[in-house]
């Protein structure tokens, strides 16, 4: 991901699973690089995933037991993986977003804050 004039977002550490993992239980299947497509969209661009940041991640999650990857062919008719969630995917997405919630929370309090 670059971070360009200010219009580019970067993935704060430890956000890229949660967005796969809701995009994946959002939309079903998809292929690595329909997930990052859909999460440039959804970030009206701001959001632009390196293929070597995201397919690690991919392979994580699913060596975790939160994704299922299987072969498939694309709209294209080329090979491609597909992932989609697990039940255990499912219960981490439900963890994951309490816990943004949360800090978002604490975040939104903080910056509220007036200077002494």
């Amino acid at each position: 991901m670059s971070n360009g004039a200010g219009d580019k977002a970067d993935v704060l550490q430890g956000t890229l699973d949660l967005m796969v993992l809701q995009t994946v239980s959002a939309m079903g299947p998809l292929h690595g690089y329909a997930i990052a497509s859909r999460l440039e969209q959804v970030s009206a661009g701001a959001l632009q995933l390196n293929m070597g940041t995201l397919y690690p991640g991919l392979m994580r999650l699913e060596q975790q037991g939160l994704l299922r990857g299987t072969w498939g062919q694309t709209e294209n008719k080329r090979k491609a993986r597909f992932y989609s969630i697990t039940a255990g995917g499912r219960r981490r997405l439900t963890e994951k977003k309490s816990e943004w919630a949360r800090m978002a929370s604490i975040m939104d309090a903080l910056l509220q804050e007036s200077e002494g």
